[in-house]
């Protein structure tokens, strides 16, 4: 919240320069307006044609074509700074790197590919094929449907680690929660384990001191913050690592919307009833989370040269004959996987689509794509907080209530708090469970990951979650949500800074 603030403080500086700049061209270039004119107009055309030529989604990138048309020296700038940074940040060269390496070690099983084009499962065939994460079987998952469930499994599942723990977290923040996994991870480290640790140092601000990971150190924890701030460039850096996984020897890994921090685990309450969940794997599909660690710790440390190392072999075979694939989203290149699986699932859906979303900042896609479905018939929901964490971006996310309403969707609000939990459940054989919120940055900016599910037995857990929590909730009414002149104005002008928040 903190640091959308901040950006929002930043685009407001930059209208305020963009307007002195033209009066200061005004009074002191006047004879030579016609010629800068000319030349903003020529900048800006420049840039938005860029824009277009570029654009994985366009109705995503309709803000950035609407402030640089408005403001074009601000506007354009800004792109430059905040949109383009991926060409020009050396982290994220060294990232993308690392992730084409990673690749080599992401193999699909054929005989799995073969049954799934047999079936014609096209769903799947799109994140093996094309979004490049294997799909597995030999799994046993397990859905927790609060924070506060999945907590003591994992210090349970720590305890039992005998070769290696990596822990990578958007927040990680001290408290009880934290200090219970950092005593196992000390312990483990003590007795030769190979422990990593690595968070986000925006999402992670205020909580942790900067030179944490020289204190986990003195205990051979080893500790990366993902893009260590800076002075200006931490604030325009827009890239963040949103993921979370706690990966066990390479046979366990936990996953999920719970970032390590006490409000996760309802030990504080700073916005109501903290309704999250997590999902533990223990099984073939672990791979895929290890892979994908990897491939970031390894844009800062180069220390693995061979990751097979950490596969685990597994001699045991878990009865469940459905598929499970862990998948990862990443702004650095084509395939904006996230809001695909999410498009799949909507548009393939022939009885209901439940969803569960902390933000709702959608593009024209994900709305047409809901409301499509709800006039064709299936049941379509979204659980969304009754008490927001950010009121400008709830504000923001109200404003896609009417449009949705009007085509049918229904909408809840949780009443006891916050919903963190980034949910899809449909018609009973389909789910994904991950990181990945309905909004700009989780969608086309952060590196995040999900787990997807098809005909697993652990699917009718997460339908029951969604269906109890909706019936605990209160449905959103057309009337509620239309707003007055000054409303619709406002939120107007709040989508157009939807890249910043």
């Amino acid at each position: 919240m903190k640091m959308a603030l901040k950006r929002g403080v930043i685009v407001a500086i930059g209208v305020i320069l963009q307007l002195l700049l033209t009066l200061f061209v005004y009074l002191c270039l006047g004879k030579y307006i016609k010629i800068i004119g000319l030349f903003y107009s020529i900048l800006s055309i420049i840039i938005v044609l860029f824009i277009i030529k570029n654009s994985k989604r366009l109705s995503s990138d309709l803000p950035w074509i609407i402030i640089i048309m408005l403001f074009p020296i601000i506007g354009s700038l800004l792109y430059v700074i905040i949109g383009r940074n991926i060409h020009r940040s050396k982290l994220l060269k060294s990232i993308n790197k690392n992730i084409n390496y990673a690749n080599k070690y992401l193999h699909q099983d054929e005989m799995i590919l073969n049954e799934i084009e047999k079936k014609e499962y096209t769903d799947l065939k799109y994140i093996s094929s094309f979004a490049g994460f294997p799909v597995t079987k030999n799994n046993k998952v397990e859905y927790f449907s609060l924070g506060d469930e999945a907590f003591p499994i994992m210090l349970k599942e720590l305890k039992k680690a005998t070769k290696f723990i990596f822990i990578e977290y958007f927040i990680i923040n001290k408290g009880k929660m934290w200090n219970d996994i950092l005593d196992i991870l000390k312990q483990k480290a003590k007795e030769g384990l190979d422990v990593r640790v690595m968070y986000d140092d925006m999402g992670s601000l205020a909580m942790l001191p900067s030179n944490y990971p020289k204190y986990l150190s003195e205990f051979n924890i080893k500790c990366c913050p993902f893009n260590k701030l800076k002075p200006f460039a931490g604030i325009i850096m827009n890239n963040r690592d949103h993921r979370k996984m706690m990966i066990i020897d390479g046979h366990t890994v936990f996953s999920g919307g719970i970032n390590i921090s006490d409000e996760y685990i309802n030990l504080t309450h700073p916005h109501g009833h903290w309704k999250d969940n997590a999902i533990m794997i223990k099984g073939e599909a672990v791979w895929n989370f290890t892979v994908m660690f990897l491939s970031i710790w390894n844009s800062y440390n180069h220390e693995d040269k061979d990751y097979y190392k950490f596969k685990y072999e597994f001699k045991k075979t878990f009865k469940e004959s459905g598929y499970v694939a862990p998948y990862g989203e990443s702004p650095l290149d084509d395939e904006i996987v996230g809001e695909d699986i999410y498009l799949n699932i909507i548009n393939e859906a022939k009885k209901y689509v439940y969803i569960f979303t902390p933000y709702l900042i959608i593009d024209t896609d994900m709305i047409n794509a809901l409301t499509r479905a709800a006039k064709r018939g299936v049941d379509v929901r979204l659980v969304v907080p009754g008490i927001p964490d950010k009121k400008i971006v709830y504000t923001l996310t109200s404003s896609y209530f009417a449009p949705l309403i009007k085509g049918g969707v229904k909408i809840y609000k949780y009443p006891k708090g916050f919903v963190h939990s980034k949910v899809f459940v449909s018609d009973n054989n389909i789910a994904t469970v991950g990181t990945i919120n309905l909004d700009y940055r989780s969608l086309y900016l952060h590196f995040e990951c999900g787990v997807y599910l098809k005909n697993m037995k652990v699917i009718k857990d997460i339908y029951k979650d969604l269906n109890d929590t909706i019936e605990k909730s209160k449905e959103v009414k057309l009337k509620e949500v239309k707003g007055g002149f000054l409303k619709n104005l406002y939120q107007a002008i709040l989508r157009l800074f939807a890249p910043l928040m």
